[in-house]
């Protein structure tokens, strides 16, 4: 029996400054502050101005870090979940490391969209299981709004910009903030449900494309459906591979997609809203730092005690989804400034 885990020692988050609130997006678009509160439960989201992933992901893990004990010993790895990498090549988690001021340690980006952290997190786990680290800094970052068509009034009003980050030593299951276990997926079959078609590998090589713009499409009624279905059954997936029933869980942090979605895999779930965490109101989606930057948020406002049970769920692109559950520690300090 491998009695290592993963354990939770740190917790960041950041967002742009510029703050885009629903009667801005009014003036530009067919579309109402009470139109996006009802459909979406957005009030607000940041938008990256002259800031990248990679500064964003640089800010969050710094954070996590200094709550962590700072250069809390030699970290090992950097895990940075992100669907927005500054450049296509290479990839941003070796900068992010180089400017946190690790050099020679392993970095990579893990892409699966609003799933890109807790796939992410399920790697830095699976490294420190297996005793190929000791201490990896895990972040899901991304600027979002650089794919969505500024005219759509949908989408525009779902995503915003920001990241989040956790801080993961090798520990003992029994610890708080230890991770427990993991449920991944993935449908391929259904790539064309939530897509940015133009800009990649086949648009570059002249193959057919369907659409080639480089901006989001998105199904809403087939991306809703799957959400719903697949974070509910992942969820209950991963809470048996646990062996919690969910009536112990203190804290539900979902994706946060769109207000209707969580409260629709909550209620199927049998999860209160007491027990649910949502800061969609002021962030919106911020795709794969949309889980740390939730944890960060009820941290700082008190919603997270030490020996919580968490259950976090999402579903992105691909479609892929990931479900984790882990023990909250006790953590001091501001997780986001």
């Amino acid at each position: 029996m491998n009695t290592r885990a993963a354990v939770v020692q740190g917790v960041g988050g950041c967002v742009p400054p510029r703050s885009v609130d629903n009667n801005e997006l009014s003036t530009r678009l067919d579309t109402t502050d009470e139109w996006i509160r009802e459909r979406l439960g957005i009030a607000r989201r940041h938008v990256a101005d002259g800031i990248s992933t990679v500064d964003l992901a640089v800010e969050a893990g710094a954070r996590a870090l200094e709550m962590a004990g700072g250069r809390f010993g030699a970290l090992d790895v950097v895990l940075l979940a992100t669907t927005t990498p500054d450049r296509l090549c290479p990839a941003s988690a070796p900068e992010v490391a180089s400017r946190l001021g690790y050099t020679g340690i392993a970095a990579f980006d893990v892409n699966a969209v609003c799933a890109g952290f807790v796939h992410a997190l399920a790697t830095g786990n699976a490294l420190i299981r297996g005793h190929m680290a000791d201490r990896v800094l895990v972040i899901g970052a991304d600027v979002f709004t650089t794919l969505v068509d500024p005219g759509d009034r949908l989408t525009a009003s779902i995503f915003g910009d920001g990241a989040g980050a956790l801080v993961l030593r090798a520990g003992t299951p029994d610890e708080p903030g230890a991770v427990r276990a993991f449920d991944l997926g993935s449908d391929g079959s259904a790539v064309a449900a939530v897509e940015v078609p133009g800009g990649g590998a086949r648009d570059r090589l002249g193959m057919p494309l369907a659409n080639q713009r480089p901006y989001l499409v998105m199904d809403g009624p087939v991306v809703f459906q799957r959400a719903v279905r697949e974070m509910t059954a992942s969820s209950k997936r991963v809470l048996d591979k646990a062996g919690w029933d969910v009536e112990s869980v203190r804290r539900f942090v979902p994706h946060q997609a769109n207000i209707r979605i969580i409260h629709d895999v909550a209620g199927k779930l049998g999860i209160g809203p007491e027990r649910v965490v949502a800061n969609i109101e002021d962030v919106g989606n911020t795709v794969a730092a949309s889980i740390p930057l939730a944890l960060a948020d009820a941290h700082d406002t008190g919603r997270l005690a030490a020996g919580d049970r968490v259950l976090m769920t999402s579903i992105g692109a691909g479609l892929a989804w990931g479900s984790a559950v882990l023990t909250w520690p006790e953590l001091h300090g501001k997780a986001r400034l």
